[in-house]
């Protein structure tokens, strides 16, 4: 029963996003999901919570999951708008042999978007990435490396570049009793599309810095930033640097354990029509093998 709530519940916020996304109403309904999952479900064992926090803390962990990222967006554009996207993102990792795995992530981003003429809603462009990853550490160290691919399959042009996009991605991090930090890297070259388009050179740069409660098994404090540059722009409009803190904890519906999170990031740096401040809010569907 209380899966199918929760379904429910990640249905309505894509519906939302798609159909009648407002700012208002989209914090009202994630700040009602979290309070049910609060009030309704049972938490995860203590030594499988912390450790299933850990794990999912790590980009190249060797575990299945399917995160629900609702990005709200700020004061975005001429109007100081609210943009929103919802951004799908199935993790699957596949064993190459015992000593590799081969971790990809699909980035399917929904999204609500003020333009001239009004809003416009739909499909944005998709990303995947794989990325290569020794089983075992190097000095306590885990890393992986990889390529990044973007589709032009936005529903709007207003919702993508209408370009191909390809490039490398890494990443590296460390991971002790309570702590876990490292940093995720990408960059995406133009490689083709509609040529009267803009050109695509664009890159993220992750770090993140986790505190895990050994009082509070599952919970944690997240500092996590997507710092962006988009390197065809002017100097006064290629960074995105935001600064901010999050907070997590993992609990089960039934036997499906979920990482809910909920995080908020001002951006210190930013274009002349981007978004002032962001709150971030994150239900992860979590598989493990």
């Amino acid at each position: 029963m209380l899966i199918a709530v929760w379904l429910t519940g990640l249905a309505l916020f894509i519906i939302l996003v798609v159909r009648t996304m407002s700012y208002k109403s989209s914090l009202h309904l994630a700040s009602t999901l979290l309070l049910l999952s609060a009030t309704t479900v049972a938490f995860a064992a203590e030594n499988d919570a912390t450790e299933l926090a850990k794990k999912l803390q790590n980009p190249v962990a060797d575990i299945i999951s399917v995160p629900f990222q609702l990005n709200n967006n700020f004061n975005v554009g001429p109007d100081n708008d609210y943009q929103g996207i919802l951004n799908i993102q199935p993790v699957i990792p596949v064993s190459i042999n015992s000593d590799w795995n081969l971790i990809t992530r699909t980035i399917l981003p929904v999204i609500s978007q003020p333009t001239m003429d009004g809003r416009e809603y739909g499909l944005g462009d998709i990303q995947f990435s794989a990325l290569f990853s020794p089983t075992k550490t190097a000095g306590g160290w885990i890393w992986g490396a990889g390529a990044i691919a973007q589709l032009p399959t936005a529903t709007d042009d207003d919702l993508g570049t209408d370009r191909w996009g390809l490039g490398p991605t890494a990443v590296a991090l460390k991971i002790t009793k309570q702590w876990v930090y490292g940093a995720l890297i990408n960059n995406v070259f133009d490689v083709g599309g509609d040529n009267d388009r803009e050109d695509i050179n664009q890159m993220l740069v992750q770090p993140f810095i986790n505190y895990n409660f050994l009082n509070h098994p599952g919970r944690y404090l997240t500092f996590s930033p997507v710092i962006t540059a988009n390197w065809e722009a002017s100097s006064s409009n290629t960074w995105t640097v935001p600064l901010g803190l999050g907070i997590g904890q993992i609990v089960k519906v039934g036997k499906l354990p979920i990482n809910l999170q909920a995080a908020y990031y001002y951006n210190v740096i930013t274009p002349d029509e981007g978004a002032d401040y962001q709150i971030r809010l994150q239900a992860q569907l979590v598989f493990p093998r």
